[in-house]
């Protein structure tokens, strides 16, 4: 399936994305999700974390707002979706700023069989063993090379593995490709990280057989929703309000005439 097909999926099925996220980010993830065609459904509790998960598509999971419980949470989450081959998308926000936080990722990668691994440079440089430090749930310089880094992460995981930023580097299977959609406007706004973790989701959700082009397609479309929304926006409020409403209405040839995905 190209782009705009998985884009058509995504509203034709409705797929249930199951997201343990962010409290800061997560209306508006949930906002996004409904907004492109799918179902999101943000449930945290311990004794239905299965359950929800079980009759899901997707499981976005986020430690952005990070406690022992919502790890707890999550390995109960990803046993289920593990068992039911439920592709798993795993945003390591604020990877690398503690140690609590490291090592809820290093227990969630172990311990279960983690599909899409998401976070911006230092995030994932921090996952793949670099010395870098996080500041907050905010990127710091990374001085090697992305792509490197996300493909040897990815071989090491045998999973896709998604750095964003500027340019977004997704790896997988020795392939890594490059997505330039977007703008910086996205970059100053609260949760459009998180949000491109909830795009992924729903990708994934329909093409579970490629979660490689997923992941491209999914970053492409956010990021060409973004471009479209920031060309009418004033600010980061506004932003929001626009890219909502982008997200429902996304033609076919705005998706072909403006992708900007390269190989390497």
């Amino acid at each position: 399936m190209n782009n705009y097909e998985m884009l058509n999926e995504i509203k034709t099925k409705q797929p249930v994305i199951h997201h343990m996220t962010n409290w800061v980010t997560i209306f508006n993830c949930a906002q996004a999700v409904k907004s492109i065609g799918a179902s999101p459904v943000m449930a945290h509790a311990l004794e239905e974390a299965a359950e929800m998960t079980s009759i899901s598509s997707s499981l976005v999971l986020n430690i952005g707002t990070l406690t022992k419980e919502l790890i707890e949470g999550m390995l109960i989450s990803t046993k289920t979706a593990n068992e039911k081959k439920i592709p798993i998308v795993f945003d390591a926000c604020g990877a690398g700023a503690s140690s609590l936080r490291n090592s809820s990722c290093l227990k969630l990668i172990t311990e279960r069989k983690i599909d899409i691994v998401k976070g911006n440079a230092s995030e994932i440089a921090s996952i793949a063993g670099y010395d870098v430090i996080t500041k907050g749930v905010d990127s710091s310089d990374v001085e090697h090379s992305l792509s490197d880094i996300a493909l040897n992460l990815s071989n090491k995981l045998s999973s896709v593995v998604v750095i964003t930023g500027k340019s977004d580097y997704v790896a997988a299977n020795g392939k890594v490709a490059v997505i330039d959609n977007g703008t910086e406007l996205m970059g100053r706004v609260v949760g459009t990280g998180c949000i491109a973790a909830s795009m992924i989701g729903c990708f994934a959700a329909v093409n579970r057989s490629d979660l490689f082009t997923a992941s491209v397609a999914a970053l492409s479309v956010w990021g060409i929703a973004g471009e479209k929304a920031s060309a009418k926006s004033g600010g980061a409020g506004s932003f929001l309000l626009n890219i909502f409403d982008i997200l429902s209405s996304l033609s076919e040839e705005d998706i072909i005439k403006n992708k900007k995905i390269t190989f390497i």
